[in-house]
């Protein structure tokens, strides 16, 4: 049997996600980070992007966040999101829509333009799109397994 540690997922509303997995990915500011069980002490921001839970029997889980704070003990993986999701409630439509929003607001500046705003929106909306094309390319493959909060 392989090793596990524990993994929870929670952002400002809810319990996301609370389980025993071999190996998560996360996209730390520093970027992606891949946590085994028995990790060294680690706490670091996480940008936008894709969270990847390798459970048990090659199944795996798929979640979004905005953002957060990513704190790694050996036993435990503790992911304190701004917002999560999992990846197939991603909205596809809504995040090309936001995306062409900001990059409208970038092009077109004016006196009261707040830059740093509109590239957090654009950065936003690119992770989740890229977090749904990831998805697609594996087939859409995102098990139940594990604890699932909504």
């Amino acid at each position: 049997m392989a090793m596990t540690i524990h993994v929870d997922i929670v952002s400002a509303e809810a319990e996301i996600f609370s389980g025993l997995a071999e190996m998560i990915f996360a996209p730390a500011v520093m970027g992606e980070v891949g946590i085994l069980p028995r990790h060294s002490p680690l706490l670091t921001p996480l940008k936008p992007g894709e969270i990847r839970v390798k459970l048990t029997h090659d199944h795996e889980e798929t979640f979004f966040v905005s953002g957060g704070i990513l704190e790694i003990q050996p036993h435990i993986v503790t992911i304190l999101a701004d917002t999560a999701l999992r990846a197939h409630d991603l909205d596809e439509a809504a995040a090309l829509e936001a995306k062409q929003r900001a990059e409208k607001a970038l092009e077109n500046r004016k006196a009261d333009f707040n830059y740093a705003v509109a590239e957090a929106e654009l950065a936003h909306a690119l992770a989740q799109l890229q977090t749904i094309q990831r998805l697609k390319i594996r087939g859409g493959k995102n098990t139940q397994s594990g604890i699932l909060k909504q």
